[in-house]
């Protein structure tokens, strides 16, 4: 599964040469939900906002300019 992940405006990273931030939405692949948590945490600690599955994500995109950059 994919989980999708968003960041505040404080919360930027710097994940395989991309830049995070809250103008985009990062992709987790992952086993679980819990798993894709998991990951999320392993990467950007308590820095990001929320993670979300594909159907709750799918209305949200518009809030998103930079879309949607795998992380791994």
């Amino acid at each position: 599964m994919r989980l999708y992940v968003t960041f505040g405006q404080d919360h930027t990273h710097r994940v395989v040469n991309q830049t995070l931030d809250k103008d985009c939405v990062a992709v987790v692949k992952c086993a679980t939900y819990a798993h894709g948590r998991d990951i999320c945490f392993e990467y950007f600690g308590d820095k990001f906002a929320t993670t979300y599955t594909e159907k709750e994500i799918a209305d949200k995109m518009d809030f998103f300019p930079r879309g949607k950059i795998p992380v791994n």
